[in-house]
């Protein structure tokens, strides 16, 4: 989870039949490959999706479901959203917590508000809770 003066930049995926959680909102990031640790994998994913890296990624939490395990992490967005090359999905966009909330986000792209993945989900739920605390 990217954070850049209090806004999370979200990717919307594309609307492909066959691709997971079609035209939802998600994070950046994606699958390990054979021999990658986590950390690794999303440093590879952060350059094929947005051609950005970080030295400042923090393990967040993991979440397990019969289909996987997800690794999160965090960090500081250094730089602003037009720095960024979108190179998959549809959109990106930095959310306010009041967004994130609301379980929808607007897409300018694509004209209208959009759902989330469960995987962002769980990353909502996550920041709602330790912010409780």
């Amino acid at each position: 989870m990217l954070e850049r003066e209090g806004r999370w930049l979200l990717q919307l995926r594309d609307d492909i039949d066959g691709i997971v959680y079609p035209g939802t909102w998600a994070l950046f990031g994606g699958h390990l490959e054979s021999g990658e640790s986590p950390a690794q994998a999303v440093q590879r994913e952060l350059k094929e999706e947005i051609n950005w890296t970080t030295t400042q990624l923090e393990p967040w939490f993991s979440k397990s479901s019969p289909q996987r395990i997800a690794h999160f992490f965090r960090a500081a967005l250094t730089v602003p959203l037009s720095a960024l090359t979108l190179l998959e999905g549809q959109d990106m966009a930095l959310a306010s917590l009041e967004e994130l909330c609301s379980g929808q986000v607007s897409s300018k792209v694509c004209g209208e508000t959009r759902s989330f993945a469960p995987s962002l989900q769980w990353a909502v739920d996550q920041m709602l809770q330790e912010n409780s605390r």
